[in-house]
């Protein structure tokens, strides 16, 4: 590995930001002094949204509705296709993404007057569905956690997806929510080889402690499922089985998958990670991503771009089925109490 390679980040690069100007570039770097990249600490910038709660059209997701507490993630996940989002604020998707997170310090009053709205419904609200909202910053600044308690006060349906075992703090909210199925959790497991996940999920959880975080959350009676995503062929696709048999065994009651996909910045963020990492099987593992999209990486078009197509896809999707068939049969979610939402508020009498 490069000495000059930044441990603890994913990203190793300040990728170009479309929206500016100006950026890095190294096409002289022996006419440098000093490098021009160093390894980052982590800075905090503080948002006041006017809304909180956003419609997700996409037809490739479930979900109807999501709320992100954060924006950036110190998780530096390399493939992550929130990236792209961190340059309409004026940030590099590569490393700003994982060092400069914005909190947005009311995300849990626009969260109960998005509620108070006479025009609201219940519809599941996921949180997050683009940045971690149990990322190592909610420890200290606890956001997630107070919109769990606006969701317990309105007794309002709820979807979280983490790769973090602090949710297991919120044990208690998340409980109660349970006990009227108010609440659904999916935990990311995407490697259980210790020796990828720190270079691919650096700041996250192991994959044996987010399955003891499965456990502890069935235990605790509330729904959880796994999320064996992203499935990167070459490198994690061979762990599906293991995946979710391990995923069933701890009190999982539900599977998903993506195949990965490189759009925007993150396609030559994460080719810069690969050549660095694995400069053995670059060729190949670059080869069969694009083959998935038809040798589009940026690929945009819905369906293809979250399921991938073609042999290599197909050879993923019949292994998934088959495991999932195998470790899952007969298990499920429970569906969501929509009449269980107080609307109009606590103090309302009809």
């Amino acid at each position: 590995m490069d000495k000059n390679y930044f441990k603890g980040r994913g990203a190793q690069i300040k990728s170009e930001n479309k929206f500016l100007k100006a950026h890095y570039v190294t096409d002289h770097i022996e006419g440098l002094d000093e490098p021009l990249l160093e390894s980052p600490t982590t800075q905090i910038f503080y948002e006041s949204p006017k809304k909180i709660v956003n419609k997700v059209d996409s037809p490739d997701l479930s979900m109807m509705y999501s709320a992100n507490p954060y924006q950036g993630c110190e998780h530096g996940c390399i493939y992550c296709y929130a990236r792209n989002t961190h340059e309409y604020y004026g940030f590099s998707a590569g490393l700003d993404f994982e060092s400069k997170i914005i909190v947005k310090k009311n995300a849990d009053t626009l969260l109960e007057q998005q509620l108070l709205n006479k025009n609201w419904n219940a519809v599941p609200i996921a949180l997050s569905g683009n940045t971690d909202c149990y990322q190592p910053q909610e420890r200290k600044h606890e956001i997630t956690r107070k919109m769990l308690k606006v969701m317990v006060n309105y007794r309002h349906p709820v979807g979280l997806i983490t790769k973090n075992s602090l949710i297991l703090r919120d044990i208690d909210l998340l409980a109660d929510l349970a006990k009227d199925n108010l609440v659904h959790v999916y935990i990311s497991i995407t490697t259980l080889d210790e020796n990828l996940r720190r270079i691919m999920e650096p700041r996250t959880a192991s994959g044996i402690k987010r399955l003891k975080t499965v456990e502890e959350l069935s235990k605790a009676g509330i729904p959880v499922g796994v999320m064996n995503a992203p499935i990167i062929p070459g490198l994690n696709h061979h762990e599906i089985p293991t995946i979710l048999k391990a995923a069933s065994e701890h009190g999982a009651l539900n599977v998903g998958m993506t195949v990965v996909r490189l759009n925007g910045s993150v396609g030559k963020i994460f080719e810069d990670w690969l050549r660095k990492n694995f400069p053995d099987r670059y060729e190949k593992v670059w080869n069969q991503i694009s083959s998935l999209h038809a040798g589009t990486l940026n690929d945009s078009k819905f369906g293809r771009r979250m399921s991938g197509e073609g042999n290599v896809a197909d050879a993923i999707h019949q292994l998934y089925r088959a495991s999932k068939k195998k470790y899952f049969i007969g298990k499920q979610m429970p569906e969501y109490d929509l009449t269980r939402f107080r609307k109009g508020g606590n103090l309302s009498l009809f």
